[in-house]
This record gives structure tokens, sequence and C-alpha cells, in this order.
């Protein structure tokens, strides 16, 4: 009795130097507790939100109200939707939203297919960093200078003409960047050049993220080349993957200085991307209003394209559940 009354006694009790957790305070006190912790967390995080409202939440809105106005610059009259009803009618509207498109597919296919291969190639080799420097050296460079080069190559009688040409490949020679689709598909390719030096290393640094343990491992089993790389290499960089592609969908979307400075959009509007006939229309054109309706698209296409996809890849895969 004297054993058990010792025990009784000792229940509800804190050890000597423990403190007591949150649910042993008062509900008053632990409420106070509460809003003090969510009070500071929400000073530091005040200057966060603060920026973000003024550099993107604010300039949409904007934007938005003003796509709502048949705006020229000096006047401005409330049309409501109607340059919205004009936008989706616009054929030329229609091929920048197609060229768009095939600028997503093109900078997936190409700059992230070729850096994820590259950076398994030279991950180990001997002399893979001289190649990985190669590729990276052309990300270096801006887009006005990467535009120049590929402006000398492409021309009429630029290098790869005046090649063809020197080689008894005559035929082949071609205004590569006055005609659709050809144009934008030069132009893709001029991107990849330039691109694919960030995929590599994103995927490089991927790479030395996987354990040493798990590709031995996956050897001893009888893994190799391919088998190796789509069923070990690839799974364990999915993390990876997700930031290289959602960078990737986000940038092609917002193409714009390469489009403008090789082809400006041409021949007429025909290699036009979404962020190219904003440009145009506001600036050339100064349609503010309708200007700022192609803006207030591109911008829910961007965030619908981002959301879609990182919504799809943060769902657990089948059989990685539980």
């Amino acid at each position: 009795m004297e054993g058990g009354g010792g025990l009784v006694s000792t229940v509800g009790k804190t050890a000597p130097g423990v403190s007591a957790g949150p649910s042993a305070l008062p509900a008053g006190t632990a409420r106070s507790v509460g809003l003090r912790r969510a009070a500071w967390v929400g000073v530091f995080l005040l200057p966060a939100v603060a920026l973000i409202a003024a550099l993107l939440v604010v300039p949409f809105a904007v934007t938005a109200y003003r796509s709502l106005f048949d705006d020229n610059g000096v006047t401005a009259r409330f049309v409501g939707l109607d340059n919205y009803t004009a936008l989706f009618t616009d054929p030329d509207f229609g091929r920048s939203l197609l060229n768009t498109v095939c600028w997503v597919v093109g900078t997936l296919v190409l700059p992230v297919l070729l850096g994820l291969l590259l950076a398994v190639l030279t991950h180990s080799v001997r002399w893979g960093a001289v190649a990985r420097t190669a590729v990276v050296i052309p990300y270096a460079l801006s887009g006005s200078a990467t535009a120049l080069l590929w402006t000398f190559l492409l021309k009429s009688d630029g290098a790869v003409n005046q090649t063809l040409d020197a080689v008894g490949l005559g035929g082949w020679q071609h205004e590569w960047l006055l005609h659709w689709p050809l144009n934008t598909v030069v132009m893709i390719l001029a991107t990849t050049w330039q691109a694919t030096g960030a995929s590599l290393i994103l995927f490089l640094i991927g790479l030395q993220t996987i354990p040493v343990d798990t590709i031995e491992a996956a050897r001893i089993d009888g893994a190799q080349g391919l088998q190796l790389f789509l069923r070990v290499i690839v799974p364990q960089l999915r993390p990876m993957t997700v930031v290289v592609v959602g960078m990737s969908i986000v940038n092609s979307l917002k193409t714009f200085d390469i489009v403008w400075l090789l082809t400006q959009g041409g021949p007429g509007t025909a290699s036009e991307t979404l962020a190219l006939t904003m440009y145009r229309q506001t600036f050339t054109l100064n349609r503010y209003g309708y200007g700022a309706a192609v803006s207030v698209v591109l911008t829910a296409v961007v965030v619908a394209a981002s959301w879609l996809y990182l919504r799809r890849q943060s769902q657990p895969r089948r059989g990685e559940a539980g």
C-alpha cells in the first residue's frame, strides 16, 4: 500500500529539470503563447510578403485592371472583356500560342534530355570535365550574344549556307530565318545550344547525391547500361528532374529575347511567341489594353502549367504510397 501510494503520488508530477509541455499549461496561458509565436512568425514573414505583393501581386492586379480598357497610352475607354474576346478570335494570337507550345515541347525534349544524357555519360569518365566545360560555356553567354552568333550562322549568306555550298551541298541551302516553321525550329536549336549547360549542371548535382552503394548494389544484381539508367539512376534523379523540367516550362513560356533578335517574330507575325505578341501590341502598336490582356493570359498559362506539373509530381507514384 505504501509503495502503491508513493506511485500514485508521483502521477502528474514533472521530473526535476524537465519543463512542462504546452498541454500542461492552463488554456489561457497556452493560447497566449500560441498568439505570441504567431505574431513573431508574422513579423519575420512580413518583409517577404510585402516584397512579393509589391513586385508581383500589385503589378498583376494593375495589368488585369488595364486589360479592361481600350487604352492607347493617351486615352482610355472601359470596354470590359472586349480585349479578351478580340484576343481569342485573332488568328495571330492562335499562331503565337502554337509557337509557344512548340517552344515548350522543344525545350523539354532537347535541353533537358541532352543535359541528362551528357551528365550521366560524363559523370565518371576521365575527360568528363573537359566535355562538360564545352557544353556549359554557351550558358555563360547572354541571349543577345547567342542571337548574334546564330544570326551570323543562319542568315542567307551566313556560315551555314556558305559551308554547304563549299562542300557541294548547295541544294541544302535554305533561308533559315525567313520561313515558318523552319525559323522556329532553328531558334529552338539555338536555345538548346545555350540552355543544355544549365540542365547538365543541375543533373550533375543530382548525380552526386546518389549514394554510391545504390549503384554498386544494382550492378551486383545485374543491372547494366540502359537498365541501370532507367531503373536506378532516373528514379534517384526525380527531385532534380522536377526542378529542371519546371524551370524549362516557365522559361519556354516566356521566350522573348532570342526570337526578337533573330526574326522579330517574322515573317510578319509567323514566329511570334506570347511574350513577343505582348511586347508588339503594347510598345509597337500602343495597344496597352490589348497588350495587358495578352499579359494576363500568359501569366495564367504559366501559373496553370507550373501548378499542374508540380501537383502531378507531388502525388505519390504507384507503389510508393504507404
